[in-house]
């Protein structure tokens, strides 16, 4: 198997972008890698997408992107896993360049998600869930989360407040953030008087409706080399699945599937959550980021909380999480998602992360978790820097 590497990234705008189509904003994105990559060309291209027939009415990405890119004739895949759509996307081109395939591929994602109404784009985002037993019966993500919540609350003590710590900390961090949707800080105080949208869980402890798109080029290391361009190599990929519905699960107190990916992704790196530096996680909500940062190993169950409150994982603390402000601030236009932490992780290894976010502690490595639904699939990435 090949090493692989990442060399370079791009972004579209994000947040509410009514001047510009699905295909406007995954061209700005790919241009956006290639240009920075400073690639020729590109062999093939993956795209995560989540639901673009129902967001926008438009399937068949697959020929319609590579038209509007200029690159009739590639191949070109769109993957789906709801919103590890992206992450999903940037293990296909990983494995393609590992295998021999190709040399130079693209990972993007892209979902257009307010050109519909927000009923409509609340019927798109509950696919990902199990429509017989959850949706049916009137389930929605911020009430399956909330039922996720007050499972970890009862079991484990967790407050109120370490909840408000997620969305202060990661709004600090996406104040930052040149491409975040909501790049302004908040308080405890406010996410605590927000409007309530499923007990616990508040409107500031929910990740937004987002428009967007992220691009990542993938190629070995020599060719990363000859470019002359800083690079990171991917030295571990996981994926994982548990079951759709919340009443099938084990543990509602845990995201099984992000076990399973992360302890697959630190095999194949021979490394272990002690050796990671920082990671970018999927907190859909804020009761998510606690819940993943246990399952993947780097707190015990019931600990995450107390850790993010103390300021662990800040920017300055011993395990920074989401310095890119996360879903919850710099956007979460879900097929894009995965593809955009994977950028994250890329530019702090190489020092180009912007507006004062940079982590000062000189990271090596770093992943990102990304998953899908309520925690039905997740795909994990560690990354090292060259």
């Amino acid at each position: 198997m090949r090493e692989v590497c990442i060399v370079g990234v791009g972004f579209s705008k994000w947040g509410e972008v009514w001047r510009k189509s699905i295909r406007d904003l995954h061209t700005d994105a790919a241009l956006a890698a290639i240009k920075n990559a400073g690639v020729d060309h590109i062999d093939s291209m993956y795209i995560g997408c989540m639901s673009g027939g129902l967001f926008v009415g438009q399937e068949h990405l697959a020929s319609m992107l590579t038209d509007y890119l200029g690159m009739r004739g590639i191949p070109a895949t769109r993957v789906e896993a709801a919103c590890a759509s992206g992450g999903l996307a940037v293990r296909q081109a990983f494995i393609e360049i590992a295998s021999g395939i190709s040399d130079i591929v693209m990972a993007s994602g892209v979902e257009k998600m307010t050109d519909c109404s927000g009923n409509d784009a609340t019927f798109a985002l509950a696919t990902a869930a199990d429509q017989e037993y959850e949706v049916f019966n009137g389930a929605t993500f911020p009430g399956l989360y909330a039922m996720m919540a007050h499972a970890h609350m009862a079991k484990y003590g967790t407050t109120r407040a370490m909840l408000s710590a997620v969305s202060v900390k990661n709004h600090h961090n996406g104040s930052m953030n040149p491409v975040a949707q909501y790049p302004f800080k908040i308080t405890a105080e406010q996410v605590e008087k927000s409007v309530m949208i499923a007990d616990p869980l508040h409107i500031l402890d929910c990740s937004p409706i987002t428009d967007g798109s992220a691009a990542a080029i993938l190629t070995t290391v020599d060719i990363a080399k000859k470019l002359g361009k800083p690079y990171v190599k991917i030295i571990g990929s996981g994926v994982g699945t548990d079951t759709i519905a919340l009443a099938q699960r084990e543990d509602l107190t845990t995201i099984k599937a992000s076990t399973i990916a992360s302890q697959r992704a630190f095999k194949m790196a021979d490394k272990t959550i002690d050796d990671v530096d920082f990671a970018e996680v999927h907190d859909c909500f804020t009761i998510a980021e606690i819940m993943v940062a246990e399952s993947i190993g780097k707190y015990e169950p019931g600990k995450a909380g107390e850790a993010i409150l103390a300021g662990e994982t800040s920017l300055e603390g011993k395990f920074p999480m989401n310095t890119s402000g996360g879903l919850k601030s710099k956007g979460h236009p879900v097929g894009a998602t995965g593809v955009a932490q994977v950028a994250e992780v890329y530019k702090q290894l190489t020092g180009q992360a912007e507006n004062g976010r940079q982590i000062r502690s000189n990271p090596k490595i770093g992943m990102t978790q990304n998953m899908g639904g309520s925690g039905g699939s997740s795909v994990v990435h560690i990354m090292e820097v060259a």
